[in-house]
């Protein structure tokens, strides 16, 4: 058995990046749901339920350690219930407020992530939790995720206009931590950087990977027929852009 790590699309990816650089002989399966895709316009009584059905048939047919959800928008609405049907363990993810919190010298922090994630009260109790004394202002967003799908198949994207109205809000000049809400953020962050270098940007693929390894290393450990492959439920991505993150083979889901 193996570890899959599944995501909307290929955001995920960021987070097999970082399990790669710790653990490079780490067996893994992908699993984007491109044809689901994106997650974070899409009202909760539908994603639940369609989220739920689609990991209880990757597992049966993956059998795999362990699960991650590699998704901020996914983990928010779906960690409960896929930790109660599921039958192995689960890896959630979740916006990285503390280490923004812990960083601004403001006490201003940014939040970037899905509407979905922004407008759930899961975010609301993380920054209860962790980002108390801190002003957080949040921006709620469809564009960036779907920018980033285009960068990863090699379009150059821009992302000045799209985070403008973050620092818009009241007291967002004086923003100086942004928390990543959505995994595929990782991949727009030296657009990020380049557009606000006086920031402190927190990506969440190397917590959420440690996290991964954590749990991991108290299930067994064998290799799956199945790992190395990536497995998409629309169109598969080009394997040559897969290569990179360990994987051999692009394949749709035939279940």
């Amino acid at each position: 058995m193996t570890l899959l790590v599944f995501d909307s699309g290929i955001g995920g990816l960021g987070v097999v990046r970082a399990v790669r650089e710790l653990a490079p002989e780490e067996p893994l399966i992908y699993l984007g749901d491109t044809g689901f895709f994106p997650y974070g316009q899409k009202p909760d009584e539908i994603l639940l339920p369609h989220i739920v059905a689609l990991m209880g048939r990757a597992v049966a047919a993956l059998a795999p350690r362990a699960v991650v959800v590699a998704c901020n928008t996914a983990s928010t609405i779906a960690l409960p219930a896929l930790r109660a049907s599921l039958g192995v363990p689960v890896v959630g993810c979740v916006p990285p407020i503390k280490p923004a919190a812990r960083a601004s010298h403001s006490r201003t922090i940014g939040v970037l992530a899905t509407a979905a994630t922004v407008r759930r009260p899961y975010l609301s109790g993380l920054i209860a939790e962790f980002a108390q004394g801190c002003r957080v202002l949040s921006l709620g967003t469809p564009a960036l995720a779907e920018l980033a799908e285009r960068k990863f198949r090699g379009e150059r994207v821009a992302v000045g206009e799209i985070i403008a109205p973050l620092f818009a809000q009241p007291g967002g000049g004086e923003i100086d931590a942004i928390a990543l809400g959505c995994t595929h953020y990782t991949f727009l962050l030296p657009e990020f950087m380049a557009e606000r270098p006086d920031i402190s940007w927190h990506d969440p693929a190397m917590p959420v990977a440690r996290q991964t390894l954590r749990v991991a290393a108290h299930v067994p450990a064998t290799r799956s027929a199945h790992s190395g492959t990536a497995f998409f439920t629309g169109a598969p991505v080009n394997p040559a852009l897969l290569a990179p993150f360990g994987f051999r083979r692009a394949e749709t889901c035939q279940w």
